[in-house]
């Protein structure tokens, strides 16, 4: 890539995004990897002698794959490397629907080199239809039971095809997507990996990272075109959206196993180059939203490929807001001066003292008896988070609580309730999560990963505030499996049905294991960055340093792993296996 061209991105995306975004960008960029990704990626590519074992294994029972690719004046040596990577592949069950629009022979030259392959099928059409007219026309003459998805310039690794029928034969998938990489135009170097979740909607809505290597059923497809022309640019993701939207069993492969090509013209390393596909993306969410009869208003951010759903509040439903205390009154003022300015206002504020000691503190309960929406609740007993928090439930009154702790303040924006309550009204979502920062403007919480630290963990912690971190996660709505009950909004009959917080984890991983629960009820635990907040963290338990404490949260530890060792075992499914459970910034695992 000639230094020209790199300047002139760079003046691009400066022009674009201003100098703030400008600068975050390039010290996201100039930060050294902790684990280089080229090298680790040659290291984990199957051996030669792999490669043979898959060869002669097969895959019993594998479906007939046709890959679909739509052309137009393709280089040569692109073609040349994207036909060589599919002779290549160790499962022989395929074949390449190639349609040809280029109107001249650049693309009928090479194809005629493999005519000894009767798996590579070249279809030549009358006239350019578009990405999605073209791609059309390819699966309509697939004759496949599944349809794979390939751009004319990106490659596959060699073991993608078995891979992907494996998991078809083994768990009668219908659609099946892998993870990916870049790739420079000479594949020298592999780069910007893409380890990407388990099926996860409000990713997808934030964000198309399916992308590449999409499989899908035939019979999933049905009889009309595959592609809607009205969305050209961003096809894929409209397609992908129906497809999720009908698909009985999705699996993701958390394999590198596609390629995308990066060179100037290309999307993967110039974004500018397609903006008319991010309003087409916009459209592609909207269009989903309706068929799901989902309301939402969706917007691009500043972030090429990205975008933000706000969700409405419906009604206006009592939020119970329930905050354990014990003593530290200046902390707790702030708190609930900061509640004030939030601008949803049907609420009532449940206080549960437990055990204050300071006169200052009963003194400070007095004052707030002239507020009506302020109740000071007791629990006599030892600290308990979980019991303090269930006993507050039984004495509330709303239809949604929200457990916040005494250290939290809302001082950044005034709409983190209505932001919460306008996502957890939905049918599917049970509990929603908040963007917390340190008071130095630092993350504190942007979600949690199961496994994370030997139980579970934070993500981002220490991640400078205005910054997004890998892939935008910081700064995207999506599914976790766990966020912090520092500040936590739920729908009281979710809490209810889920047995509310365990006591038996008297102060750590209460609230994990509570979005388990609410998780293995079917309902999904939503991130969501743009409810952001600040947490002091655990300003009145203090630290765990004495024996007791420690025996303590070793009891509690032991209980998550009792409960949960099937999570731990085989992986928090919002994660990805090739990434580190010691560090909390999506660094690669060693």
């Amino acid at each position: 890539m000639s230094v020209f061209y790199k300047v002139k991105k760079a003046w691009r995306y400066l022009k674009h995004f201003g100098w703030k975004e400008f600068w975050n960008h390039v010290r996201d960029r100039l930060e050294p990897e902790e684990v280089p990704y080229d090298p680790w990626f040659r290291r984990h590519q199957p051996t030669e002698e792999a490669l043979a074992v898959m060869r002669r294994r097969g895959v019993p029972g594998g479906p007939l794959i046709s890959i679909c690719v739509p052309a137009y004046r393709t280089p040569p040596v692109f073609l040349r490397q994207l036909l060589d990577c599919l002779e290549a592949q160790t499962y022989d069950n395929w074949e390449l629907c190639l349609a040809d629009a280029s109107g001249d022979d650049t693309v009928r030259t090479v194809a005629a080199e493999r005519a000894e392959d009767p798996r590579i099928r070249l279809l030549t059409l009358d006239s350019n239809s578009g990405i999605a007219g073209n791609t059309n026309a390819a699966v309509a003459a697939a004759r496949g039971s599944y349809i794979g998805f390939m751009d004319h310039d990106d490659l596959l690794a060699p073991h993608a095809l078995q891979k992907v029928a494996e998991v078809i034969v083994r768990d009668s998938a219908d659609l099946v997507y892998t993870d990916e990489d870049k790739v420079t135009s000479d594949l020298r170097k592999h780069f910007q990996p893409h380890f990407k979740p388990d099926f996860n909607p409000d990713l997808l809505r934030s964000n198309n990272y399916i992308t590449h290597f999409l499989v899908v059923s035939r019979e999933l497809i049905g009889d009309g075109e595959a592609f809607d022309p009205a969305y050209d640019g961003a096809q894929d993701y409209d397609f992908i959206f129906r497809m999720t939207e009908k698909a009985q069993t999705i699996r993701h492969i958390p394999e590198i196993l596609y390629h995308w090509r990066t060179h100037e013209a290309s999307t993967a390393d110039n974004p500018m180059s397609k903006l008319y596909a991010y309003e087409a993306g916009r459209r592609a969410i909207e269009a989903h939203l309706a068929r799901q009869g989902i309301d939402g208003e969706v917007t691009m951010l500043p972030d090429y490929g990205f975008y933000r759903v706000r969700y409405p509040v419906k009604g206006e439903p009592l939020v119970s807001v329930i905050i354990p205390n014990k003593d530290h009154v200046p902390a707790l003022r702030a708190c609930l001066d900061s509640l004030k300015r939030t601008d949803y206002k049907h609420v009532e504020i449940l206080i549960v003292e437990n055990n204050s000691t300071e006169a200052e503190t009963e003194a400070f309960y007095d004052s707030l008896a002239s507020e009506p929406s302020i109740r000071v609740l007791r629990y006599e007993g030892a600290f308990n988070y979980a019991a303090i928090n269930n006993m507050a439930v039984k004495e509330a009154r709303g239809d949604y609580l929200l457990f916040l702790n005494n250290d939290v303040r809302a001082d950044i924006t005034d709409d983190f309730l209505s932001e919460m309550l306008g996502v957890c009204q939905r049918e599917d979502v049970g509990a929603v999560g908040a963007r917390l920062y340190y008071p130095n403007d630092t993350i504190q919480h942007a979600g949690c990963v199961i496994g994370m630290g030997g139980v579970a963990g934070a993500l981002f912690t220490g991640l400078a505030r205005g910054r997004s971190g890998y892939m935008h996660k910081a700064a995207i709505l999506q599914d976790l499996s766990a966020v912090t009950a520092a500040c936590m909004l739920t729908k009281r009959r979710v809490f209810e049905e889920a047995g509310g917080f365990t006591e038996a984890l008297a102060v750590a991983f209460n609230d994990m294991d509570l979005c388990l629960k609410i998780g293995a009820l079917g309902y999904r635990i939503v991130y969501d960055p743009y409810a952001e907040l600040y947490h002091d963290e655990s300003l009145s338990r203090g630290p765990e340093d004495d024996p007791v404490k420690v025996r303590r949260f070793q009891e509690e530890i032991e209980y998550m792993r009792t409960h949960w060792i099937t999570v731990l075992k085989n992986g928090d499914p919002n994660y990805n296996p090739n990434l580190s459970l010691k560090k909390w910034h999506y660094s690669l695992r060693v």
